[in-house]
């Protein structure tokens, strides 16, 4: 056949395919709408229908992109967001154009130890090839389960869009269940146990963020089936901020959208992993990165992490107070008592310090919380700002130490000690300055004959003005502490930043 005009029922279906693929290989027909209108004169022809679906297929695998995979039969969620089906081929039709789809949920995820697995194996080339395998074929048919598709990017990275947020978590708990050997969706329709080569290598851990389901911050969908847009850029930095904080573990991040929307979902039809109470879902804050801010929530899988329920409510108030720059009183006290429920709430722990803090050599549950205790009285109650704001350099050097503390704790303890360190200075000048003025009435006796000659001496005089700015005679420290957090009120504010700014 050259022409479509040559076509007759005699023609063979054979000749008829091959002469449709040529139109389309050729691109000249790219999408379904064009075949059906090139076609049109033939299609009232039974037999010609086979046809049409095939050279549909091919279509969809040179056009569609991330989506050339999936069919009405195997996704029916996304063939619904995604499709515009024909009238006539209720199974075939064509991707959307470019537009805004709100109803995706789209999934990072990114492998640890694949680049030391890589080295390992450059001397046997087979467990490269298996792990291949598992990420491309194993990987998409679990996604497929799922009602997700996936695929794969850059080596060690995955990239899966879910029709819901349900669908979303599912997915990526049955792929973390996969390379984890693990069992944590624990759903029978759901295959993710090993079999075949893939039994023979290593588990891995699996860091992913997820977000969507916005209509602020929707997916763009290409002509071309490819994917663009924020979306994208916020659920990599997800997956970014989950491997900042578990550079080893698995973990989970997403944007609290995702979760209000997971709660909603299962309100109507429960889904397996809420049934099992598989997921508990920890408010995380708020990230910011390239301007703009993201809620965010970890979705704790972890029997053993599920101890973290304990102290949300702590973390929750924390994270209200820095929203409200309270930074006289509420900051510091949300601080001690979030760090004091987390030791209280978390597995035992046990470490010797080189040098000890306000008396504690040895760490552990019990001592950390007495330290918390005594940075609070510090603050509340003795006006010590320098020596509370040191007790916080010594909480991040005790918790930099105990590797199964939360380390969103320690990025949130860093966060307000560097903006109280900014006061500190000037607190201190403040201070020495009515040290100087006052110094007949601080000191008596040889006190005061040290102080006169230890004004060359720096050690003494630092140690003699540590005295002073604990002395009764220096007046209104709450005062000039609290002037200060107003007078710095613009540089107070902080959110975790995570990548470009």
């Amino acid at each position: 056949m050259k022409d479509l005009s040559e076509y007759t029922e005699a023609t063979s279906e054979y000749e008829l395919l091959s002469f449709l693929y040529d139109k389309v290989i050729s691109r000249e027909i790219t999408v379904f709408s064009q075949l059906m209108v090139f076609a049109g004169p033939i299609i009232r022809s039974q037999r010609t229908h086979p046809v049409i679906m095939q050279v549909f297929g091919l279509i969809k695998q040179l056009n569609w992109g991330f989506f050339s995979d999936i069919t009405l039969s195997t996704h029916k969620k996304l063939w619904r967001e995604l499709v515009i089906p024909d009238k006539v081929f209720p199974e075939a039709g064509d991707l959307k154009p470019t537009l805004q789809i709100s109803d995706l949920y789209i999934v990072m995820l990114d492998i640890h130890g694949y680049t030391q697995f890589c080295m390992d194996s450059r001397k046997n080339l087979s467990m490269m090839h298996t792990l291949d395998h598992a990420m491309e074929t194993e990987v998409s048919q679990i996604s497929a389960q799922c009602q997700a598709v996936s695929r794969r990017e850059r080596g060690d990275e995955m990239v899966v869009i879910a029709p819901s947020a349900t669908d979303a978590i599912t997915v990526t708990l049955s792929i973390l269940d996969f390379f984890g050997k693990t069992n944590i969706v624990n759903d029978p329709k759901i295959s993710t146990r090993r079999t075949g080569d893939a039994l023979i290598l290593p588990t891995f851990k699996i860091t992913a963020g997820i977000t969507g389901g916005n209509t602020t911050s929707p997916l763009i969908l290409t002509e071309q089936g490819s994917l663009a847009g924020f979306l994208l850029n916020s659920g990599a930095r997800l997956q970014t901020r989950a491997n900042e904080l578990s550079p080893k573990e698995s973990r989970i991040m997403v944007a609290r959208q995702v979760y209000m929307n997971y709660i909603k979902e299962n309100q109507t039809e429960k889904s397996t992993i809420f049934k099992n109470n598989a997921v508990y879902f920890f408010d995380t804050g708020i990230i910011e990165f390239k301007g703009v801010q993201i809620p965010t929530c970890e979705a704790v899988f972890k029997p053993e992490e599920r101890y973290k329920e304990k102290f949300s409510e702590e973390l929750v108030r924390l994270f209200g107070s820095i929203k409200e720059n309270l930074w006289e009183q509420r900051i510091f006290q949300d601080m001690m008592n979030l760090l004091a429920k987390a030791a209280g709430a978390m597995p035992p722990f046990n470490l010797i310090l080189s040098k000890p803090v306000n008396g504690e050599r040895e760490i552990n549950n019990d001592s950390f919380i007495r330290l918390c205790r005594a940075a609070l009285k510090a603050y509340m109650h003795d006006e010590d700002y320098p020596l509370a704001v040191g007790f916080l350099h010594d909480f991040i050097d005790i918790i930099s130490l105990i590797p199964q503390f939360d380390r969103i704790i320690l990025d949130y303890l860093h966060g307000a000690t560097d903006k109280y360190d900014l006061l500190l200075q000037s607190y201190q000048e403040t201070i020495d300055k009515q040290i100087e003025d006052k110094a007949a009435q601080i000191f008596s006796g040889n006190y005061l004959k040290a102080w006169s000659a230890a004004k060359n001496g720096a050690a003494i005089y630092e140690k003699l003005k540590a005295i002073g700015r604990k002395s009764s005679e220096i007046t209104k420290k709450k005062v000039l502490w609290y002037n200060l957090i107003k007078a710095n009120q613009e540089n107070m504010g902080f959110v975790l930043h995570s990548g470009k700014k």
